[in-house]
């Protein structure tokens, strides 16, 4: 059964913001919050290690959920701020909890 016609993106560019926005945003929120998470824990090792199973995970969770968005551009402004602020986390973390 075919999608009904009135749920799909009919812009291309829509569509071009979605996709990129789930690939490579997504990607991008995925290791960011496990790299933070590694400078904050007490034990980065097992971060690390289990990061290599929860960030695909994560990162297919972000992928589907950015085809939800109405508008592919709001959705690059939203991760864009989050990205930002999980910045922001990773470089504080390298200053005050130093992983030798």
């Amino acid at each position: 059964m075919p999608a009904n016609k009135k749920y799909l993106t009919t812009s291309s560019w829509q569509r071009f913001a979605k996709i990129s926005a789930g690939i490579v945003g997504g990607y991008i929120i995925s290791a960011l919050l496990h790299i933070a998470l590694a400078f904050w824990l007490p034990d980065p090792k097992t971060v690390l290690i289990t990061s290599v199973y929860t960030l695909y995970i994560l990162w297919v969770t972000i992928m589907i959920l950015s085809f939800l968005a109405k508008n592919g551009w709001k959705l690059w402004a939203l991760y864009i701020a989050i990205i930002i602020v999980l910045s922001v986390l990773v470089y504080f973390g390298k200053i005050y909890n130093p992983i030798n």
